[in-house]
């Protein structure tokens, strides 16, 4: 399987973007369908819901991003007395919390705790999204538990209650609908290979 770009660039580029890309949110779509594309992953659901949290947390960029306001007023904001970091959001999927930045670390051999800047690296939030988004196994890389699977599989297909993977219901509705927009142009883009 295989996703035409420019397909699905057209199809998107109307219905979720204005009519416009900026170069930062194409460099962001490819980065993404590079990292689908290698991990040969087929539930295109999936890959929709993923590019439809990305469009969300990022503010439509489609740029790892710093949490507006770094956290001011959340307990995650305040400096960690062990390490000086503030654990805001940053990436792809606003990673918060130290716990999350420390799962991070263990799981991508990538120091996030001491230098939680570097989630805001084009490819290391593309790693912190498939991994957070795609595994709910405690104590490892899931942010909450669940995971994409539980959402979209053989007898189940909710894009509203998929939010849970990242942030409860908040603006769940809004989100499902980006991500059927983003299935529906996948959908027409895929091309299966031999």
């Amino acid at each position: 399987m295989r996703i035409n770009r420019k397909k699905f660039f057209d199809k998107i580029r109307a219905s979720l973007f204005g009519r416009t890309f900026s170069q930062g949110q194409l460099n962001g779509i490819d980065t993404i369908l590079d990292e689908w594309e290698e991990r040969r992953l087929t539930d295109l659901r999936w890959l929709a819901y993923m590019f439809a949290t990305v469009k969300w947390e990022t503010a439509h960029t489609m740029q790892p991003i710093a949490e507006y306001g770094k956290g001011a007023g959340h307990s995650y904001g305040v400096p960690d007395p062990i390490t000086g970091q503030t654990y805001y959001g940053r990436g792809f999927v606003q990673l918060t919390w130290k716990q999350n930045y420390e799962k991070m670390t263990k799981l991508l051999g990538i120091d996030l705790v001491n230098y939680p800047d570097k989630a805001m690296d084009m490819e290391i939030a593309t790693q912190v999204l498939f991994e957070g988004m795609m595994r709910a196994e405690s104590g490892i890389g899931d942010f909450t538990g669940a995971s994409l699977d539980m959402y979209f599989n053989d007898t189940n297909e909710d894009w509203l209650n998929a939010r849970r993977i990242i942030n409860g219901t908040d603006k769940a509705y809004e989100i499902g609908v980006i991500g059927k927009t983003f299935f529906d142009a996948l959908n027409v883009a895929t091309e299966v290979t031999t």
